[in-house]
């Protein structure tokens, strides 16, 4: 099987309990995960849940998926604006909202996704660099280099991660 990676790039080595986005599939993987996950949106707590799932695609960071019983009542509204995955179908967005403020667009669903990703429907990723934080088991998550894609970048996966200036053709 020829290699996904880009001539000339070189994986980081995961160290002990780290995984490499570099051996994640394509098409993505979804597993399910007991991680504790904390979404905070004006200083309050937006989500929390220790029922998410991990999509997990070659040079991206895992995107969390939280279901929607995780949000707290009125934090999601629905916003403008739908894209296509190839892999997962037709994604809508939601506009989300906690202590006073409003994230536009900063969450997404696919409310009928393809087969395969059945589990994502009643599920909602959220973009860790449009909220006040996003947390993992206490862990504070860096957003995903870029402003398309959603990963959630924590001390357990190493890179180096699509997003970023000059990735685009990854």
């Amino acid at each position: 099987m020829a290699s996904t990676r880009p001539k000339g790039l070189v994986p980081v080595v995961p160290g002990p309990g780290q995984e490499s986005v570099w051996d994640y599939p394509r098409p993505p993987r979804v597993e399910s995960t007991a991680e504790h996950v904390v979404v905070r949106l004006g200083g309050v707590v937006v989500a929390d849940t220790r029922d998410a799932v991990r999509v997990l695609e070659t040079s991206h960071p895992p995107v969390y998926y939280l279901p929607l019983s995780g949000f707290a009542p009125g934090a999601l509204t629905p916003a403008e604006g739908v894209s296509m995955c190839e892999f997962k179908g037709r994604a809508g967005y939601l506009d989300l909202h906690g202590g006073g403020r409003t994230a536009p667009r900063a969450a997404w669903r696919y409310p009928s996704p393809w087969a395969g990703y059945e589990v994502l429907a009643d599920r909602v990723a959220v973009y860790p660099g449009a909220v006040d934080d996003c947390e993992v088991d206490g862990e504070r998550v860096e957003p995903q280099p870029g402003d398309f894609y959603g990963g959630w970048v924590t001390s357990r996966v190493v890179g180096p991660f699509k997003g970023a200036p000059g990735t685009l053709g990854w």
